[in-house]
């Protein structure tokens, strides 16, 4: 027959079970999965272990930590491992089984391992670098071509960071007095948002690439922890693919990075990272002077040896021109001769022809005298004649013309006994532009009188 007990009963029999059988803590290797810290200082943890072939869980507790335990062991797990204590970590605990009525079972966490941990993260590290090898993108920003002067310079940091001010200060104040275009994309350079904030940055420098020479991730010093999120795949991934030199003043001293790693130069700190750009620039300088002394030397050389020939040209002209003007002096004396009895010759012959001509040219003109003085005087008697004739016809119209002017004239016509009707000045012909009242003005031969219209006709 059945037992009928309470479920209490059960659970403090339970509980006693699990102290006789587990009377003692056990090294446990599990992933943590959940972790929150309450107010009161409690660490609650959910440990999960993973199947190693198609990664589903295939185990699963709920762990504590109490509070003086996890203030000892959070500082201690973080300085060792430079690392959070965090979901997803893979960690070695001490733990004790423990069993509460009401709660259920649960791990009291004692202690944990932290070289188990930094193992994984370095297995975890080298599998990011395999991956990243396997995508062939490990060393493509190693293999860009750093600039020869570079000089525009894109900064990925947090603008109140020491380290931006000590990069910034040591690139301004350097002795040689290079200048340097500096411009700074903020970014959080530690905590759960750096890796987006970074990759952020990047994306926003592609966008003005053809502006800078390259790309300067820098950050000051701080706890080992805060340097996790440049050990991710993400950012090694931008990093390693990036179309400008990407060059790392992270400031840890104790590894590498895994952007480290991918960048094109890796340097230890800020004011590190700015000093190599001051002394790639002073090489640059330096094989300028180099090259500046190698051309004078080489040109100074090079002058002396064809001022040498240049004398020597000189000399050998010198004598070449000397034996060639006494060569064509006999020669040139002998041109000028026969040049000067050929004009001679010539001016003659050219003056027998301007005499000729002369002598031709005035009896032609004597010629066109004669003509042109004939012509003159039948114009002069034609033109009399014409002129006689004009007056005369001329002075006929003129009579006439006066004749009928007295013809027409007002007065002559008035003088025959006619008169002019006026109305405001202006000659009356029709009564019907008259009315009663309208005042007339006659005039006769001699004198005019003035009328009132007292009744019109329209006949």
């Amino acid at each position: 027959m059945i037992q009928q007990t309470t479920l209490l009963e059960l659970n403090t029999l339970i509980k006693d079970t699990l102290y006789s059988s587990f009377d003692q803590s056990y090294w446990v290797i599990a992933e943590i999965s959940e972790l929150k810290i309450n107010r009161n200082g409690h660490c609650y943890l959910e440990l999960i272990e993973k199947d190693t072939v198609d990664d589903h869980i295939i185990a699963r507790s709920r762990a504590t930590i109490w509070a003086y335990t996890f203030r000892i062991l959070k500082p201690y797990f973080e300085n060792y491992t430079g690392q959070q204590l965090q979901e997803g970590l893979k960690v070695l605990l001490q733990a004790r089984v423990e069993f509460h009525e009401i709660y259920g079972l649960s791990l009291n966490i004692k202690d944990i391992d932290p070289s188990y941990t930094i193992g994984d993260l370095e297995q975890k590290k080298r599998e990011i670098l395999q991956q990243l090898k396997d995508d062939g993108v490990l060393t493509m920003n190693r293999e860009l071509h750093f600039p020869i002067v570079p000089q525009r310079v894109a900064v990925i940091s947090s603008e109140t960071a020491a380290g931006y001010q000590d990069f910034m200060n040591q690139l301004e104040t350097n002795k040689q007095g290079y200048a340097f275009f500096v411009k700074l994309f903020p970014a959080y350079m530690q905590g759960n948002n750096a890796e987006e904030s970074i990759i952020q940055a990047l994306d926003q420098i592609y966008e003005q690439e053809e502006h800078f020479d390259l790309v300067a991730i820098i950050r000051g010093g701080g706890a080992q922890a805060d340097f996790n999120c440049f050990n991710t795949y993400s950012i090694a991934n931008h990093i390693a693919q990036y179309p400008l030199p990407v060059i790392t003043g992270i400031g840890h001293e104790k590894d590498e990075s895994i952007a480290d790693l991918v960048a094109h130069i890796k340097l230890k700190t800020p004011t590190a990272a700015a000093e190599y750009l001051i002394e790639t620039l002073s090489d640059f300088e330096e094989h300028l002077m180099f090259l500046e002394n190698r051309v004078t030397n080489k040109t100074i050389i090079h002058l002396k040896d064809h001022e040498k020939k240049l004398q020597k040209q000189s000399s050998r002209l010198f004598s070449l021109t000397r034996d060639s003007i006494r060569t064509n002096y006999e020669r040139i004396y002998y041109y000028s001769k026969h040049s000067r009895f050929l004009s001679f010759n010539y001016i003659r012959k050219k003056q027998d022809r301007i005499n000729t001509n002369l002598k031709e040219l005035k009896n032609q003109s004597s010629k066109t005298y004669l003509e042109g003085m004939q012509k003159l005087e039948a114009y002069k008697s034609l033109l009399q004649r014409g002129s006689i004739h004009f007056l005369e016809k001329s002075g006929k119209s003129l009579e006439f013309y006066s004749k009928t002017k007295d013809i027409l004239d007002p007065k002559s016509i008035l003088k025959r006994g006619f008169s002019i009707t006026l109305k405001d000045g202006k000659a009356i012909k029709s009564t019907q532009k008259l009315k009663q009242g309208n005042k007339i003005e006659t005039l006769l031969y001699r004198g005019k009188t003035e009328s009132i219209i007292t009744e019109t006709s329209k006949k």
